[in-house]
């Protein structure tokens, strides 16, 4: 199989139509359909059901997307990485998530720039569980996570820091004058539902509270009194004058970690991980 076939096929299955597909690929239709029939020969197996009406993936063409989608991922990770390491002065690109951890980011950066040879950091803000996305595409070779809220899975990770979590509330509402809370108190406000948050493939779980995807929408939607929000305690720092975070006693700990690909070896990865966990 050839990494040219395996993006064809890629394309077709997302697509899920032959003239939509061989426009992405800036290919003609015949030779796309050529192609993928070639493929499934060489497999022996029906990758796509075809009709005049439309395209469907076979449970083998849904296992050899998921495949293939992770074959591509590599490769392109792998050129990336090959073409910074050739660099005079390389770079990294670490991913974090908008809004998060800037005190932490910011020691962090200052820092590794103090250290001999260090290579420039481009920052990569992103949204929620995308990290992990990037790092396995080689559009980042580090990133910081918030477990449990984030997945690591397939990374190697260090801990930087272990924290509470506090509720984020309106500065007018009668439990934002509290020390503390408890979750069911937040969790059973009937004017505040809970905002809610993309899983990992982009869809948002059932409830009546706002859907949000960044921490500009949410503290908004906070401040004109329609959700709320639990999160980890450096969230609540330097929050608008119409905020208040409160402590939230039987919150779990959430742990910041710095994360990398397992099979990272470039040395400015390596240096830049040792200094975030001396920090």
């Amino acid at each position: 199989m050839e990494i040219r076939e395996l993006r064809y096929f890629v394309a077709l299955a997302e697509e899920l139509h032959f003239g939509r597909a061989a426009q992405r690929l800036e290919m003609a239709q015949p030779p796309l359909s050529r192609a993928i029939a070639r493929l499934e020969r060489q497999l022996g197996v029906t990758l796509l059901e075809r009709t005049s009406r439309k395209v469907t993936l076979t449970e083998a063409g849904a296992v050899l997307l998921s495949e293939g989608r992770a074959i591509l991922s590599a490769v392109a990770a792998a050129e990336r990485r090959t073409q910074q390491a050739a660099q005079r002065r390389p770079r990294l690109v670490l991913a974090v998530k908008s809004g998060t951890a800037d005190e932490l980011l910011a020691k962090l950066l200052d820092a590794y720039r103090a250290e001999p040879g260090a290579a420039t950091v481009d920052l990569l803000l992103c949204e929620a569980h995308q990290q992990q996305k990037l790092l396995q595409s080689g559009q980042a070779e580090v990133a910081l996570l918030h477990l449990p809220f984030d997945s690591a899975v397939g990374l190697d990770t260090e801990t930087l820091r272990t924290e509470g979590q506090v509720a984020i509330l309106p500065t007018s509402h009668s439990l934002a004058g509290r020390s503390r809370i408890r979750m069911a108190e937040v969790a059973t406000l009937p004017e505040l539902p809970m905002a809610r948050w993309p899983g990992p493939g982009g869809s948002y779980p059932e409830g009546p509270g706002a859907e949000v995807r960044n921490l500009t929408q949410l503290f908004q939607l906070i401040a004109l009194g329609r959700t709320t929000a639990i999160m980890p305690e450096s969230a609540g720092t330097d929050l608008r004058r119409d905020l208040t975070a409160v402590p939230v006693l039987d919150a779990p700990p959430v742990t910041t970690v710095i994360a990398w690909p397992s099979q990272s070896r470039l040395r400015a990865t390596a240096d830049l991980i040792r200094v975030a966990t001396r920090l």
